[in-house]
């Protein structure tokens, strides 16, 4: 999965165009703090990181995966204006793993993607969720309640693989959808009830874990028998 942070919406979904075209999975974000908080969840494969963003600009966004010991890892390459050399020095000093001067092709950029994954060893993340009889492999892509496999939708083992990843923690409707369906997806917070009130039916005696916190949002928890 490769992300881009991109506050121009028609560069960021050139970008997303040619990746997913060269056979990557991506995702776009128009600024830092949505990048960070979907982080807390999933870790991309790299990072397309632009320096002039709304809110924290790229290299203080750069400085703060740098500094963290779950993240300092993910490759990051930076996109900077057309003669910044500033821009340039100061991204790489702060741990950028290449960069590209803007304007700049879509072959340019899918040829550093392949470079810097190259040479860049994949981020170590949980191949397997377990609550109770509920299983999620992240691997195979699968669900199991006692043994027993369950089909769902994308979005489905997607928000379950949320939930599963932090239990006892409460993910607020817009956080959710947020993580899930990103923040160019274009719709209501309701849509997320939805996907609960599906999975909760699908997952039979375990779809009890996923508990609603009223006016706030969803917590997996299991359930302890007075």
């Amino acid at each position: 999965m490769i992300w881009c942070v991109e506050d121009d919406p028609a560069i960021r979904d050139i970008e997303l165009y040619a990746l997913r075209s060269a056979g990557f999975e991506a995702r776009g974000f128009e600024e830092g703090a949505s990048l960070l908080d979907a982080l807390s969840t999933q870790q991309p494969r790299l990072i397309l990181l632009d320096v002039m963003l709304p809110g924290p600009d790229g290299l203080e966004i750069l400085r703060q995966l740098r500094s963290h010991k779950t993240y300092c890892n993910i490759p990051v390459i930076m996109a900077t204006a057309k003669g910044s050399e500033y821009d340039k020095i100061q991204g790489l000093d702060n741990g950028a793993d290449d960069y590209l001067a803007k304007p700049f092709g879509m072959l340019e950029m899918i040829s550093r993607v392949k470079a810097v994954l190259r040479r860049c060893p994949a981020p170590t993340t949980p191949e397997r969720y377990t609550m109770g009889d509920l299983e999620l492999d992240t691997k195979s892509h699968t669900v199991t309640v006692k043994g027993q496999r369950v089909t769902l939708t994308l979005k489905e083992f997607d928000v379950l693989r949320v939930l599963l990843s932090k239990p006892g923690t409460v993910f607020e409707r817009e956080k959710l959808y947020s993580l899930v369906w990103g923040s160019d997806f274009i719709g209501e917070s309701r849509t997320v009830d939805m996907h609960i009130r599906t999975l909760r039916q699908k997952l039979g005696p375990c779809g009890e874990l996923i508990q609603t916190v009223r006016g706030v949002g969803y917590i997996m928890e299991a359930v302890h028998e007075s």
